[in-house]
């Protein structure tokens, strides 16, 4: 495929708020880009994040999708998940998005889950990874981790490892979530990984198989009768069946002839790559790019939800707005700054948007206010921004917790009188036809459980914007420093011209 014709890709990672095990998905992801940028083609990666210019391949959408982002953004979703009989528990939510998109395999056994026909799914394998090579690693027998296992654990794989303990070898565990460079330092000093099915599907686990063996360690995997691995992992691992187990650790394991033989399995893997499944996967790409781009939607996104704030919350299908680009929002937006609207950009994330008062269903603040520069503007903003009914919700440290004024870019604390002035007292902030009104306040404790006032550490706030009454125009009339009149200006019809007389009337005047 010639270059110009390369679409941009993005890659993204779906991370629920807090969910470490997301981060597992980077090894497939960093696969995907390494191999689509051997055709040249210009890669991205992001969490949670989309881009409106690329094909987006998202990885990990069994955590959570907004199928909605597919009317505008062009995606096609990466498959990890062992599914059917037998495979993991996912939602049919999950299942529904597959069917009704774009879907990038590891293995055809997936396929008849959520596809009538499977000739549509492209199918890809992991291959050696150069860049995880090590530069020098010590010899097999030196390494002082005798068997290495990564992964969740379950009742099965807790009665094989302690069968193989039983056998006299040591197997080393993480005693909390492990992922990146700070594992793959251990992976390097193990002896070799341990792999063992977590489901009765049994599906081979390639992703960490080809993750490990790229980083030099080798790989002692358990076959099921259900196991059908890919033919080109046949040499590069090291097979086990229930009945061998305990013979192959008492007997083999610290052997100079598996040493001799797993050395040349991890040579042998060097060999592996399926680059030219990537090649289709790229070309795929572009097709399924170009048609998406040509139907979707040619208006402007007019967010009806925003969150203000970015970085690890991210809100997808949300306008995320913050003051620095470092959190990777989709508008670098300051709101305590002087706005007019409608705002329009262009971003990288949305394409074209449009920003317009009245137009705003929700907006978050989540620990934003105790850091804005001028609290006022910001609310003035927001009460812009919401339709009537709109609510804006706040979560803030409370004045009397530990958690106030902790961070040093705090400059405010707040307790159950900073409302008083956006809902009582709004004529000060120069508001007349709309203030806000507390729907729902409350605490929360550290872990941001509801709590008594007692043990708060935060204050969640959700403040409804609603038309000002009659009386309340009134006292705002009253109370303001203005007098709040319209400027009745009258238009051209009604300037004042003085009438000037013609040079006949005064003719006529004269000879009377």
């Amino acid at each position: 495929m010639p270059m110009s014709q390369l679409p941009s890709i993005h890659l993204c990672i779906v991370q629920p708020l807090g969910y470490v095990h997301s981060l597992g998905l980077l090894d497939p992801a960093r696969y995907f880009r390494w191999q689509f940028r051997r055709f040249g083609a210009t890669v991205t990666m992001a969490k949670n994040r989309l881009r409106h210019d690329a094909v987006n391949f998202v990885f990990g959408a069994h955590l959570g999708f907004d199928a909605a982002l597919c009317q505008r953004h062009a995606c096609v979703f990466v498959n990890l998940e062992q599914l059917g009989a037998g495979g993991a528990q996912v939602s049919q939510t999950y299942l529904n998005l597959l069917r009704a998109s774009a879907v990038v395999d590891y293995d055809a056994g997936n396929v008849p889950a959520y596809a009538s026909d499977p000739d549509t799914v492209p199918l890809v394998s992991m291959g050696f990874a150069p860049y995880l090579a090590p530069s020098q690693l010590p010899p097999l027998a030196e390494r002082p981790i005798d068997l290495l296992f990564i992964g969740s654990m379950n009742d099965r794989r807790r009665a094989l490892i302690q069968r193989i303990e039983s056998a006299g070898v040591q197997v080393s565990l993480f005693d909390s979530p492990l992922y990146g460079p700070e594992r793959d330092q251990f992976i390097g000093q193990a002896k070799a990984v341990l792999n063992m099915p977590f489901y009765e599907s049994s599906r081979f686990e390639q992703v960490r198989v080809a993750h490990c063996l790229s980083l030099g360690t080798p790989v002692i995997s358990e076959r099921g009768p259900a196991s059908r691995p890919q033919a080109v992992f046949e040499p590069c691992v090291a097979w086990l069946d229930s009945g061998t187990l305990e013979a192959f650790f008492r007997d083999e394991f610290k052997g100079a002839a598996y040493h001799e033989r797993a050395q040349h399995a991890i040579e042998e893997f060097r060999r592996v790559d399926p680059v030219e499944a990537y090649g289709d996967l790229l070309a795929f790409a572009a097709g399924f790019g170009r048609a998406h781009h040509e139907r979707r939607p040619a208006t402007p996104w007019r967010p009806t939800r925003i969150h203000i704030g970015s970085g690890k919350d991210y809100k997808p299908g949300w306008l995320n707005i913050d003051v620095q680009a470092r959190a990777e929002p989709d508008l670098v937006l300051d709101l305590a700054k002087p706005q007019s609207w409608p705002l329009r950009a262009d971003v990288p994330t949305a394409g074209a948007l449009e920003l317009a008062a009245n137009q705003v269903d929700l907006i978050v603040a989540n620990n934003v206010l105790e850091h804005v520069s001028d609290l006022p503007r910001v609310m003035t903003h927001a009460l812009e921004l919401l339709r009537e009914g709109g609510k804006l919700q706040i979560e803030v440290p409370y004045e009397h917790a530990p958690t106030a004024w902790q961070d040093p870019t705090h400059v405010r604390a707040m307790n159950e009188n900073s409302w008083i002035y956006y809902t009582d007292w709004f004529w000060y902030l120069g508001w007349f036809e709309h203030r806000f009104q507390i729907e729902q306040s409350g605490y929360l404790d550290l872990e941001l459980r509801d709590a008594p006032r007692e043990r708060a550490a935060f204050m969640k706030v959700t403040l409804v914007k609603v038309a000002t009454t009659l009386r309340e125009r009134m006292t705002a009339r009253t109370m303001s420093a203005g007098l709040e009149l319209p400027d009745d200006a009258p238009g051209a019809d009604w300037l004042y011209r003085v009438q000037r007389t013609t040079p006949a009337s005064v003719a006529v005047q004269a000879a009377a």
